[in-house]
């Protein structure tokens, strides 16, 4: 069973984590909109408290059942990061009755032609690797605080607080998660980008790895709907060191499409 939980009332809202994180790298936008909208999260397979054993599995399909279970039978806005913004793209080409907006946080795209990293970066990746083989998951967890909360070419240390202390809490646990078993989703994500038509919201942080920054500006500008946002001081996980603008640009984003509904009505 997905652990899942959800506040509020209203059109919903359903939260995405990325695969470094769970569902509370939500925790400060979740509080922010119940107060306008039903806002729901959830643990996909291998994160947080959801726990499930190792088979094939599609990230969509079990979407669909959260959706089923508590989204009063209304199509959704999708926020999603990273590996999140994958499920959340995944679901709008294949169920597009269901996912009214898009809202996407540095997504990763199946397909996306990739650029080559600065020679800092590489260094730093081939660190990482060299821990992970070793099986020095501290090390690891550290590593990734570092290259996806500080960003790859910022000081060590740049985000401080609760804020670290929330990554790597639920890092942590994302290592020592037994396999969940194989993904059958395996759409060319990227070359069907203009099949969506629902409106949507492409975030990167200016931090952010090179290559993922540029990749975001491209999903922006081939959704048809799409537009794209550059966010200040902030890498690849914006929700939790600028949860206050993140959360002030969904709000908006929301605001706006109600009113494109209340005008077509």
């Amino acid at each position: 069973m997905l652990a899942a939980e959800t506040a509020g009332s209203g059109d919903p809202v359903v939260f995405l984590h990325a695969a470094i994180c769970d569902r509370r790298m939500w925790q400060a936008q979740m509080r922010a909109l119940s107060s306008s909208n039903k806002v729901i999260a959830y643990d996909r397979r291998g994160f947080g408290q959801t726990h499930s054993a190792p088979e094939d599995h599609s990230a969509v399909a079990d979407l669909m059942a959260v959706m089923d279970a508590l989204a009063d039978g209304k199509p959704v806005i999708l926020v999603g990061c990273s590996q999140g913004g994958r499920v959340a793209l995944d679901a709008a080409l294949l169920h597009s009755d269901r996912v009214r907006g898009l809202v996407l946080i540095a997504p990763t795209v199946p397909g996306a032609p990739d650029l080559a990293q600065p020679a800092a970066i590489q260094e730093a990746m081939a660190t990482l690797k060299q821990a992970e083989s070793a099986r020095d998951l501290d090390r690891v967890n550290a590593l990734k605080a570092r290259l996806f909360l500080d960003g790859p070419l910022e000081p060590e240390g740049r985000v401080e607080g609760a804020a670290r202390q929330l990554f790597l809490e639920m890092h942590a646990g994302v290592l020592r998660s037994p396999p969940t078993g194989p993904s059958v989703d395996h759409l060319p994500t990227y070359q069907r980008l203009n099949e969506i038509r629902a409106p949507s919201m492409v975030m990167w942080g200016c931090s952010d790895f090179p290559n993922i920054q540029a990749r975001s500006q491209r999903v922006a500008s081939m959704l048809a709907n799409g537009s794209g946002h550059e966010l200040t001081d902030t890498a690849h996980l914006p929700s939790l060191d600028r949860p206050d603008e993140v959360t002030d640009l969904l709000v908006t984003f929301i605001r706006r499409m109600a009113g494109n509904v209340a005008g077509a009505a």
